[in-house]
């Protein structure tokens, strides 16, 4: 249960003993923790689960990555996000992103909504016509028209992208602390919070809230949140047809978003990307069954593993649809499918990625610090807010 205590003055001993703690050591978190630690500040990260459970955003080799938006946001945080992924490299010597080239095909409003974004953005895309695109990539088959951005899309490796971050964190003075669930946040004034863990309570400046599917339920009243959905989607990785060779073949597969009508029959939009040595990562957006994070996981929809094999079958020749691996991912949304990034006196809350965090991270990263209080003026690319 969290609670909130009146912002009235304090003694002078109920002072800060730590600037800032990070809640969550996921992308976000660890993102966060980054850009914290790079402009000075200390920095602890609480993560209640242990290195690498499958609960935790670092689970899993590859995540998407692509600047093909219909926000005009999104895709200056998506170009932003480049540029300080390919930092975070330079700072570790980690190969994290891969550019592949992306494609959009199916319904012809939302693509040109992109490509016009695209456009105003001069971000290079090329349309191509369906028996042009099959000719190119020939495990694919299209609905329509494809638009290609040829080297503003790719594939984030998960795992290696956040121990990066929480290696780089740390190289600059950051702490991170792994089986270290948050009890309770009490707010003791405008820049003043108390974290309570089973190990002992931390006082804080700034309370950094980016605890994915936990963070509705840690911040109880504390801060008015709009109603946080959350859902268990099940992505599945299919090999390719005859095997995944020594080569991995499927990096050479564009991250693709398939932008289905509700007509089309599926449960919701398709999106796919390579997966190092194991074949090609499919799932449908947003159709997952709602998940309560701190009740029991809910069990595997056949039913929609099914339809995911039906989808690979008609439009993903190149891959094996008997043979999937299935994984298990939580989504969490906005009524309005916004980010949430919102600062109430001493608590910074990041929310709501939907699944397209991962992303953006590096630039949500910069947003969260400067929402802390400490802008940096090399980084004005993007409001303070998404909301």
């Amino acid at each position: 249960m969290t609670r909130v205590l009146d912002a009235v003055p304090q003694p002078r001993a109920r002072s800060a003993s730590v600037e800032v703690v990070v809640v969550g050591g996921g992308v976000i978190g660890t993102a966060a923790a980054w850009q914290l630690a790079r402009r000075g500040h200390e920095v602890v990260v609480l993560e209640k689960a242990e290195l690498c459970h499958p609960r935790v955003s670092p689970h899993g080799a590859a995540r998407v990555y692509r600047q093909g938006c219909t926000s005009p946001l999104h895709v200056k945080l998506a170009v932003e996000s480049l540029q300080r992924w390919r930092e975070l490299e330079h700072e570790t010597g980690a190969s994290l992103l891969t550019l592949t080239g992306g494609i959009d095909h199916g319904d012809p409003k939302r693509i040109a909504a992109v490509a016009r974004t695209l456009a105003a953005h001069d971000v290079r895309h090329a349309w191509l016509d369906r028996d042009e695109a099959a000719a190119r990539w020939p495990g694919m088959q299209f609905d329509g028209p494809v638009l290609h951005q040829p080297d503003s899309a790719g594939r984030l490796r998960a795992d290696q992208a956040v121990a990066a971050l929480t290696a780089a964190a740390m190289g600059r003075g950051a702490t991170v602390r792994y089986s270290t669930p948050v009890e309770q946040i009490e707010v003791l004034g405008r820049d003043l919070a108390e974290v309570h863990t089973p190990g002992g309570s931390i006082r804080t400046r700034r309370v950094v809230l980016a605890a994915g599917a936990w963070t509705a339920g840690l911040v109880g009243d504390l801060v008015p949140l709009p109603p946080l959905q959350v859902t268990e989607e099940q992505p599945a990785v299919f090999p390719l047809v005859g095997g995944t060779p020594s080569v991995p073949t499927e990096l050479r597969w564009p991250t693709f978003v398939h932008h289905t009508g509700p007509d089309d029959g599926w449960p919701g939009g398709v999106y796919g990307v390579g997966v190092p040595c194991a074949g090609v990562k499919v799932g449908f957006g947003g159709a997952g069954p709602r998940w309560d994070p701190d009740g029991t996981d809910p069990a595997p929809e056949q039913a929609q593993l099914s339809r995911l094999q039906d989808y690979v079958g008609e439009f993903l020749p190149g891959l094996d649809a008997g043979a999937p691996t299935r994984f298990r991912c939580a989504f969490v949304s906005t009524p309005d499918a916004e980010f949430l990034l919102e600062r109430t006196g001493p608590l910074v809350v990041a929310a709501g990625f939907s699944g397209h965090g991962f992303k953006f991270a590096t630039a949500l990263g910069r947003m969260v610090s400067d929402l802390v209080g400490d802008p940096d003026p090399e980084s004005r690319r993007a409001p303070a807010s998404s909301r």
